[in-house]
């Protein structure tokens, strides 16, 4: 019995902290909507989501690899691993610098690999395999392709096989037979995984080609367009007059000028002028960043490159790269609603604005604000959290609702 009361009572404590934790996140913003938000305090999709309309979208098979397991995109290269293969062993076999294979894919270089699981080569090989000592004849053929560049993706910590999937609207099966992915679909920080590449995409690129290699010619390579020309000239050439006046013909030779008959006068037109004078003067170039001053509702928080866009109820916000310790600045005027953190402690500020408009700013670190402080516009309230990549996640909400950042910061 008292086992029994020791368990109710570290239950409690813990629903307790939840229940402490949820009203610290909500009790900032209950003024502004009310209850029953669907907000992701954590920043992380929900798991309560059917994969149904991701199976719809069905994706190709993964692309056959070359003899040495070598599977060549435009911009990068994959290898996929025999069983019992080491990391280092595959990086030897390429070619590759020690350790440059382990240390892209963040995994030891002894690490004993799975049949079929796949690593992505930190630096392109070359393409052509041949015998040492043999002679080969070099001929002509067309490049081999392995199709559409599959998008890669690398993990972060709390993603899981699934929400990458979602995220990314493939089937987690497809997902993982593309990846070379174990029966418990774990992945790990760091990892970079292709995204199966849709099949209407591989349809597209596989559509036959007539027997000169360009689309729309006949069996002899000639341009079905270049033949309805060649026709619609040999009709116009048959109604052509059976006689046709040579070029001059029929018209009144002109007096050479001389100084008894001088030309007829004539005003010069100002330079400008002439055939251009009806024209429209041309409109002056926009000024961009003056117009993106003078629009902009909200200022962005730091410079830096777009590193994940806004996927509504994926990613509720978009991730900003910039170096760790970079001043955060608030995007507009307002009020300081809630300070919190999410389950891994990075702290998570929102900030309430005129017209029901919350911004969020995530992984951060080192806030300088409290909650309830008036804050102006560009005001600098923390900085941008250590990380790999270290980047700021910034959200627009109207009342409780995600919304595209990117028109109020254009």
């Amino acid at each position: 019995m008292r086992a029994d009361a020791t368990r109710t009572t570290s239950k409690m404590a813990m629903t307790g902290g939840r229940l402490r934790l949820t009203l610290a996140l909500t009790s900032g913003l209950a003024i502004l909507a009310g209850c029953g938000s669907d907000m992701d305090w954590d920043l992380r999709p929900s798991e309560r989501f059917s994969t149904t309309e991701a199976a719809r979208n069905s994706t190709a098979a993964r692309p056959t690899p070359d003899p040495r397991g070598v599977i060549s995109y435009p911009g990068y290269q994959v290898v996929v691993a025999q069983p019992g293969e080491q990391v280092r062993d595959i990086s030897a076999r390429l070619g590759l610098a020690q350790g440059a294979l382990a240390a892209h894919n963040a995994i030891d270089p002894a690490a004993v690999m799975r049949g079929g699981e796949l690593l992505v080569l930190p630096s392109r090989v070359d393409e052509a395999t041949s015998t040492p000592g043999a002679i080969t004849a070099t001929t002509l053929s067309p490049a081999t392709s392995a199709g559409p560049e599959p998008v890669q993706h690398e993990v972060r910590r709390g993603e899981t096989a699934f929400s990458i999937a979602r995220l990314y609207q493939v089937t987690p099966r497809s997902l993982a037979e593309w990846n070379g992915l174990a029966g418990d679909m774990g992945v790990r920080e760091g990892q970079i995984l292709v995204i199966p590449v849709a099949q209407q995409q591989t349809a597209a690129l596989s559509a036959p080609l007539s027997a000169s290699g360009l689309p729309g010619t006949d069996a002899g390579g000639t341009s079905a367009a270049i033949t309805a020309g060649t026709a619609a000239g040999t009709t116009a050439a048959a109604t052509l007059p059976a006689t046709t006046s040579l070029p001059g013909q029929g018209s009144a030779t002109p007096n050479p000028p001389s100084a008894a008959q001088p030309l007829p006068a004539t005003t010069p037109t100002p330079a400008g002028q002439g055939a251009t004078a009806g024209a429209p003067a041309p409109e002056p170039v926009a000024d961009l960043g003056a117009e993106r001053t003078q629009a902009a509702q909200l200022a962005m928080p730091v410079e830096g490159r777009i590193i994940r866009a806004y996927a509504r109820g994926r990613n509720d916000g978009i991730g900003i790269g910039a170096p760790a310790g970079t001043s955060i600045r608030a995007a507009a005027g307002g009020t300081v609603a809630a300070i919190t953190q999410d389950t891994d402690q990075v702290p998570i500020l929102v900030i309430r604005h005129a017209d029901n408009l919350l911004t969020v700013y995530a992984n951060i670190d080192n806030i300088t604000v409290a909650r309830g402080d008036r804050i102006s516009r560009g005001q600098s309230i923390a900085t941008v959290r250590r990380g790999d990549p270290s980047f700021l996640h910034f959200e627009v909400r109207e009342g409780f609702e995600s919304v595209d950042p990117m028109p109020y910061l254009q």
